[in-house]
């Protein structure tokens, strides 16, 4: 006789593609455990599933602009995770949301964006002229600047000779597990710049910015774009 499989968690079980880095999606586990912690006390602990995929050849592919693979990739991870019995799904990255669309077309599943909910955070502070740091992908593409400015805010970038630095310490140290003095006075540097220029705010736009620059380095507001998607996680998974 079959058993009827019965959920007795408070939670929704919530499927995270990750490993893109695993230095940040260490933090995306870490977070989203903590606010579930917080919320429910005692033992409690997130109902996650996390599929962590090997970022060397996905690096290399975005390298090469090959993103029509890529979209299969995530989209085989995101099946992958529906038939382990997520509920709900995330992309542990800000630069893998250039394939969003390619996830959420093969799945039923929510999709919690993590610009969405960084929108949401910076509109509570009632900010409107914001910087985006990231990847050149990131700072540069549509996939991610225009849901800011479709929102109404106004976004600003460094200048070309900085995006570039910024990307590099992004790829070559923060998804290493390298972390300079020398890097983070040079964020810190572009950050001074971007206030300087009107900015009211900082949206760190890499999941791995936020393991080298903290609100202390900062003259304006910083939006962790890593801790913001996990409390939209915890969220979504007591909701």
């Amino acid at each position: 006789m079959a058993v009827q499989k019965q959920r007795h968690s408070q939670q929704k079980t919530l499927g995270i593609i990750g490993g893109m880095s695993w230095e940040s999606t260490e933090s995306y586990y870490r977070l989203i455990n903590e606010g579930i912690k917080d919320k429910l006390g005692g033992l409690h602990s997130a109902d996650l599933l996390i599929h962590s995929v090997d970022f060397g050849p996905i690096n290399e592919l975005q390298e090469q602009g090959a993103w029509e693979e890529l979209g299969v990739l995530m989209a085989n991870s995101a099946k992958r995770l529906q038939a382990a019995d997520a509920q709900g799904l995330m992309i542990a990255s800000n630069t893998m949301h250039k394939l969003f669309n390619a996830v959420q077309d093969v799945t039923d599943l929510p999709l919690i964006h993590i610009a969405d909910a960084t929108i949401q955070a910076i509109k509570a502070q009632g900010l409107t002229k914001i910087a985006l740091l990231g990847t050149q992908f990131t700072m540069t593409e549509d996939f991610y600047k225009q849901r800011l400015l479709d929102a109404g805010l106004q976004v600003a970038i460094p200048e070309s000779d900085a995006r570039t630095e910024v990307h590099r310490i992004i790829k070559n140290e923060l998804c290493v597990g390298v972390f300079k003095d020398s890097s983070r006075a040079y964020y810190i540097k572009v950050i001074e710049q971007l206030a300087d220029e009107g900015c009211e705010g900082v949206i760190l736009g890499c999941t791995e910015i936020g393991l080298l620059i903290k609100q202390a380095d900062s003259p304006i507001p910083v939006f962790d774009t890593t801790a913001i998607h996990a409390a939209a996680a915890v969220r979504f998974l007591l909701g």
